[in-house]
């Protein structure tokens, strides 16, 4: 009875900001950075395409000589059982395995870099949305410092006008280990380093929900670290923000898990505006709820299958008596 009340409570305390959330959770894509949705993530594909088209041609290049050989020069039954001719040295191969790989690293090495320093330079706009994201053993602490916003575990950005460029810049930090930020769709790999700030961006060009994961083993809990990235249009993305700017409601039907909340030792770890609970060491729980109708769409999506047993009723024997 008492955890009832108690999530009773919670759910009234994130009932305005579910509305804003339901229609941009709808889709929830697989993650995959072959299928790109921010302008950082099309610049990695095509890097991507770009060596793997280069590689492909040495797969062809090698395994084709090799099949060649295999059956140019292979032992026939009708020849005799000799020694093959054999030669020492060859001054064409030698340069041929030595030079053009040489070449290649070179010409991966110039364009990474070139992509690298595309990526890395680029300048914020002054309306570029501005988000801190600190790593915590075993969640993600999202904060909003423009907006006054503070949540856990989901981001929300706007889409960007292609006419308007509105990139969203992340700054990254780490309270206890290392963790790396990855969301395969919309930008590359950043660690987030103790005692370091790292900075990457985003600029997502379609609507959706897309999920990211910690790349970096952080602890026995690691696996904990999901993170989804909700990306609304503009106008649904103000209402959003609006609504998470409102205090935790006062519900009268929901006061007795409210007080059952505020007597327990949970506010000492946790925060919601409005209420006595202030803590820092663990997510803010003012609209939790509105954070929970997409954790459920995603876990449905993503949980394994159960097995299927294929138990047969036990076969009742009788005894003659």
């Amino acid at each position: 009875m008492l955890i009832r009340a108690a999530s009773a409570g919670l759910i009234a305390l994130g009932l305005p900001a579910i509305a804003a959330v339901a229609s941009a959770a709808d889709r929830v894509s697989t993650p995959s950075i072959f299928s790109p949705v921010s302008t950082p993530a099309f610049a990695i594909r095509e890097v991507a395409f770009f060596v793997l088209g280069i590689t492909a041609v040495i797969f062809v290049v090698v395994a084709g000589l090799t099949a060649y050989a295999i059956m140019r020069y292979r032992r026939r039954g009708s020849e005799p059982a000799a020694e093959p001719p054999q030669v020492y040295g060859s001054t064409q191969i030698e340069l041929a395995w030595t030079v053009v790989p040489m070449l290649i690293v070179i010409v991966l090495f110039l364009v990474t870099a070139r992509y690298i320093w595309g990526i890395e330079r680029r300048a914020q706009p002054a309306d570029a949305l501005e988000i801190t994201i600190v790593g915590h053993q075993w969640w993600w602490e999202i904060r909003y410092p423009t907006l006054g916003i503070v949540t856990a575990n989901q981001i929300h950005l706007p889409v960007s006008d292609p006419e308007q460029p509105t990139p969203t810049f992340i700054t990254l930090q780490s309270v206890d280990v290392v963790h790396s930020f990855w969301v395969p769709q919309l930008a590359g790999k950043m660690d987030v380093i103790p005692n370091k700030t790292n900075r990457v961006w985003v600029e997502p060009l379609t609507s959706g929900t897309f999920v990211g994961q910690c790349a970096e083993y952080c602890g026995l809990q690691h696996a904990l670290m999901l993170l989804t990235v909700v990306v609304h249009p503009r106008e649904e993305f103000d209402r959003w923000a609006a609504a998470q700017q409102t205090p935790a409601r006062d519900d009268p039907a929901a006061r007795p898990g409210r007080e059952l909340f505020a007597s327990l030792a949970c506010i000492n770890c946790h925060t919601i505006r409005g209420t006595p609970a202030n803590g820092i060491f663990g997510p803010d729980l003012t609209h939790l709820m509105s954070r929970g109708d997409d954790r459920r769409r995603r876990r449905a999506q993503y949980a394994p299958a159960p097995a299927r047993l294929d138990r047969r009723p036990a076969r009742r024997t009788s005894r003659a008596r």
